[in-house]
């Protein structure tokens, strides 16, 4: 009787079959992962640069002032005025930023009423000043 040798070669088979089933899953879950396209920004020419905010502030004694920009001096206006001037700078920019700068002792209920004054004004674009140098 002859004596068999050992056979020191590695069957792939098993493992190709492996290698197989993993690729089939990998390529029905790769679409089930993707949540959608990425929008990537195109780099073009600005028609004009973003407007200064308009700053409303509201101080300690609940009357009005208005600033055109963070540099200028605060205007002092009445109700009427102040819906007027909201008017005008709307006129000017339809997206005209404006900023409430209310004073920290004020009730909340005050600031809500100057907003939305704002927004019945049409302003599209209005943010709260949080804080600030001048202890507001």
């Amino acid at each position: 009787m002859r004596q068999r040798r050992l056979m020191n070669q590695i069957n792939v088979v098993p493992y190709i079959d492996v290698m197989l089933v993993l690729l089939v899953i990998f390529m029905v879950t790769a679409p089930m992962i993707q949540t959608g396209s990425i929008d990537v920004p195109t780099a073009g020419a600005i028609s004009s640069p973003p407007a200064e905010a308009m700053i409303i502030e509201v101080g300690a004694d609940r009357k009005l002032s208005v600033k055109r920009t963070a540099n200028s001096t605060a205007l002092k206006v009445t109700d009427l005025e102040f819906q007027r001037f909201l008017a005008e700078a709307l006129a000017a920019n339809r997206e005209q930023p404006f900023l409430v700068a209310a004073d920290k002792t004020l009730p909340y209920q005050t600031v809500i009423d100057v907003l939305e004054s704002v927004r019945r004004a049409g302003v599209s674009k209005v943010s709260l000043q949080t804080a600030s140098g001048s202890g507001r």
